[in-house]
């Protein structure tokens, strides 16, 4: 023990200091775990206004089959472990929208098939559009 921890409040201080230490080393040991165990599957690059395919896998009983959700990508949200994105498109005249975490293990790939203009990360305002004010312009090329 230090000398000067015979006072209370230093008792105290020395207390939460030691215990704001050991979450800090737990957040770096979560992280670790997440950098390195977790198996990363390589995506191309995407953003909101992007128009992807995604391949996933999915399970009826024994079988196994892959299905395809093409849609525009309206954002992109967490970092690392936590990442999801939400892709919406329309069903008829119903819009449907679906969140895919990016290391969910069912997902097979990724196809971008139009890179979108969009002045936003997140395009919520695109939910409300209808018709030719629907259309994201693509970007063009350098």
């Amino acid at each position: 023990m230090h000398p000067h921890l015979d006072q209370p409040l230093a008792k105290d201080v020395y207390v939460a200091l030691n215990q704001i230490f050991i979450l800090y080393k737990m957040a770096n040991l979560v992280d670790f775990v997440n950098n390195e165990f977790v198996a990363k599957k390589d995506f191309p690059d995407f953003n909101s206004g992007d128009t992807i395919t995604v391949y996933y896998e999915i399970k009826e009983g024994e079988k196994t089959r892959t299905q395809f959700f093409k849609g525009v990508v309206i954002q992109r949200r967490g970092s690392g472990l936590t990442e999801t994105f939400t892709i919406r498109k329309m069903s008829g005249a119903v819009g449907v929208e679906r969140i895919f975490p990016v290391n969910m293990p069912a997902l097979q790939k990724i196809e971008v098939n139009q890179r979108g203009k969009v002045r936003r990360a997140r395009i919520f305002y695109f939910r409300e559009l209808t018709g030719k004010k629907a259309k994201i312009k693509e970007k063009r090329r350098r």
